[in-house]
């Protein structure tokens, strides 16, 4: 009988799919829906999830209902079932975005007995209508696609999914299938509990995919980072993905002035611009797609070459599915992270308000994303961990294994690790047991009254950092694990118990400090390189910037400040519109001031053959900020500082930030109404005397020089704003 079967599967498989193999588990899998038995199919992006519902539904007698959460991934996987089968009603989906007649047309061909495959929102398989209207249908199998959506440790939690078995219980009993390519042990039992499948056969594939190259990069410049990589991958199909809306709209616009063929996608546009923006992505008359991180769920395009997150993702499960749209067809995927401690805090900061529970949940997931990206062990060795599976060997194919950091020996740590796990009883978290060692007497340590235990403080001469990744090498080596019914909790496996009495060599690398590195500047392969302005054409940009405030009568700064030069220095600009990319040169001063400078550069850079770094290719979008436009315009119309500011909700410093960005920039502004305000006439003059006959601009040099006099800074920095305008621009 399973004979008989397994070439009817294989027979469905070569007519309706074009395929003569299965890959990795899913004859399996299939043989198990066929069979009428629930299944639990953890599959990595690109691993053929769908085949395994698709394929048995046309086999079996009746519809099966597939619970989809995008719209997008419903109307793809429609149209490709669509495009295997001769009947058009093969395959359809019941959603909001149906007009009634088309509503009807569903109910109509599902009726008839036309439709293998109904994908339904889990919105709309609660409706009554809907519910009423399945009670009549034969229904051959549920699948649930995305079922990390069902928990709540799963990174894109959806409360209708917890919904889920109670209507499938209402409508009528059937197998279920329940699919998803990212799932810790955690979110596995936390699916399998909540639909009633805790006895489901379990499926799961390898998370290891070789052709994937990880790599995490300090969040400096990222833009100029960004779109040199894309310029040395030119016609390479890649997603960027960035949390925020705005970011996304901006990035775009960045790529598109750079001569890069981009779109956005994103959930606030709407649904027509977005799935024109995804189809032109899909047809390849575009290379980038800009996006949030609903974009690529069920996107079936396998040559994605590259993966960029700009900004740290929320967990590691999203992560992991996003960087697994690169490279599906097996060739090159490479899968470039941005970080920087200071997203992490905004991302703590934008979970304020939620439920405690929820609060805390989204913490664990952010620790482990810090994790990852701090660590300095195998990428996939630590992703495969984290998913409950081991790596025999380092993957050779990422930052870590590529770049090695030097190695230390550390068993004693380990042991240290060890012992504090045991004498806390096994009943705290990994951020706990390194606050206890490295002697951090925070609220929680103090209130269980752990600063008073003899390891408190045993490993101080090392940060909370450390600890942390000692105990993430603890768990990679399998000593310790973290516990699935209270997540986090730190227990002993029988290797930790047998490596207490029996130790052995252990070495392990320091993590990364991508804040130390905050301030440099990044090679196109991620590593820091040194900055360093070019001294002997930084020494003649300074002499001609002399030469020309001599001749015009004002300060050199006055022409272009220090930073501005130094810029210079290191990026060769040949072009006034280059020039305008340099920090602190606007358009007016660099059409005021700037073709002596690139003149003087272009001589120079032709006479020592240099080779021009490549990121002086990114041109920058016109300021369009709101901000700046009613702050020249309410100067324009003399409106008080304090009331331009209240308008804005802004800080004072903040205005003159705004204000001093705008005037270096090479706008011209009056502010003289305000300082008259403000400002004695005397104390104007003696400010205004100083800047005159300064070798320098910068705000401590002055404060220090005119402190006798009980200046305030505000005082100077107004006055300083003034003498620019009138001086420079």
């Amino acid at each position: 009988m399973n004979r008989v079967i397994n070439e009817k599967i294989k027979a469905v498989l070569q007519k309706y799919f074009g395929f003569e193999q299965f890959k990795g588990e899913q004859e399996e899998i299939i043989q198990n829906v066929l069979d009428g038995k629930d299944s639990f199919v953890l599959m990595p992006t690109g691993g053929g999830k769908s085949l395994t519902f698709q394929l048995p539904s046309l086999i079996l007698d009746g519809t099966a209902i597939v619970i989809s959460p995008l719209i997008a991934l419903m109307k793809n996987q429609v149209d490709a079932m669509r495009s295997f089968s001769m009947e058009e009603g093969v395959a359809h989906f019941l959603n909001s975005s149906l007009t009634k007649p088309q509503i009807a047309q569903v109910r109509e061909d599902v009726l008839a007995q036309k439709t293998r495959l109904l994908y339904v929102a889990p919105e709309s398989l609660t409706k009554e209508e809907n519910v009423e209207f399945l009670k009549n249908v034969k229904i051959s199998f549920y699948a649930i696609d995305e079922a990390h959506c069902i928990s709540e440790w799963g990174h894109d939690f959806r409360p209708e999914y917890r919904r889920i078995r109670p209507i499938i219980d209402e409508i009528g009993r059937a197998p279920i299938i329940a699919l998803t390519a990212t799932a810790t042990p955690k979110v596995q039992n936390d699916i399998q509990k909540n639909l009633g499948i805790l006895d489901a056969q379990v499926f799961k594939a390898s998370f290891f995919r070789q052709n994937l190259y990880y790599e995490v990069r300090a969040k400096v410049n990222p833009e100029k980072q960004i779109i040199r990589f894309i310029k040395e991958n030119t016609g390479k199909s890649g997603i960027i993905y960035c949390l925020s809306r705005k970011k996304v709209e901006e990035l775009a616009e960045m790529l598109i002035v750079n001569d890069i063929k981009a779109l956005a996608y994103h959930a606030g546009m709407d649904s027509a611009t977005r799935s024109a923006n995804q189809d032109k992505f899909l047809m390849e008359d575009v290379d980038v797609i800009v996006a949030t991180i609903a974009f690529g769920m069920g996107i079936d395009k396998p040559d994605v070459r590259f993966v960029i997150h700009y900004d740290i993702p929320k967990s590691l499960e999203g992560y992991y599915q996003e960087t697994g749209r690169a490279g599906r067809d097996g060739g090159e995927g490479r899968c470039i992270t941005f970080y920087s401690y200071a997203d992490i805090q905004k991302l703590e900061k934008f979970m304020q308000g939620k439920p405690v529970a929820e609060q805390e949940i989204g913490r664990q997931l952010l620790l482990e994303t810090v994790s990852y990206a701090e660590s300095s062990v195998c990428r996939p060795k630590m992703l495969l961990n984290y998913f409950g599976e081991t790596l025999a060997e380092p993957c050779g194919n990422c930052d870590n294994c590529l770049n090695p950091k030097p190695k230390f020996e550390a068993q004693d740590a380990i042991l240290q690790v060890l012992n504090a796990v045991d004498v806390v009883k096994e009943r705290y978290k990994g951020e706990h047991i390194a606050e206890i060692l490295s002697g951090k007497d925070t609220a929680a340590v103090k209130s269980y009254k752990h600063h008073k235990l003899k390891i408190f403080g045993s490993g101080s001469e090392y940060d909370v950092r450390y600890w942390n990744a000692v105990i993430r090498q603890a768990l990679i080596y399998k000593f310790l694990i973290k516990d699935i019914e209270n997540y986090g909790l730190l227990k002993f496996t029988e290797e930790g118990l047998k490596y207490r009495n029996e130790p052995f060599s252990i070495k392990m690398s320091k993590d990364h400090d991508y804040e130390a590195s905050e301030n440099d500047d990044l090679s196109g392969d991620g590593s820091a390189v040194a900055t360093a302005a070019d001294d002997e054409l930084f020494k003649m940009l300074k002499s001609l910037r002399k030469k020309m405030s001599q001749v015009k009568n004002v300060p050199p700064f006055v022409i272009f400040q220090d930073p501005s030069l130094v810029d210079m220095a290191i990026h060769y600009p040949i072009s006034l519109d280059e020039l305008q990319n340099i920090s602190g040169v606007g358009a007016g001063k660099a059409h005021k001031y700037g073709k002596e400078f690139i003149e003087l550069i272009k001589r120079y850079v032709e006479e020592k053959e240099i080779i021009r770094p490549n990121d002086m290719v990114m041109k920058s979008v016109v300021n369009k900020s709101g901000n700046k436009v009613h702050i020249i315009q309410s100067i324009d119309r003399k409106v008080s500082f304090d009331d331009i500011a209240n308008s804005k909700g802004m800080e004072m410093n903040d205005l003159l930030n705004e204000v001093e960005v705008i005037v270096n920039s090479g706008t011209k502004v009056d502010i003289t109404y305000y300082i008259n305000e403000v400002m004695e006439e005397d104390t104007q003059q003696d400010i205004y005397s100083y800047f005159a006959e300064a070798e320098t601009d910068d705000l401590a040099a002055a404060m220090e020089e005119l402190s006798d006099s009980d200046y305030s800074e505000e005082d100077i920095r107004l006055i300083r704003i003034k003498f620019m305008s009138e001086m420079a621009n």
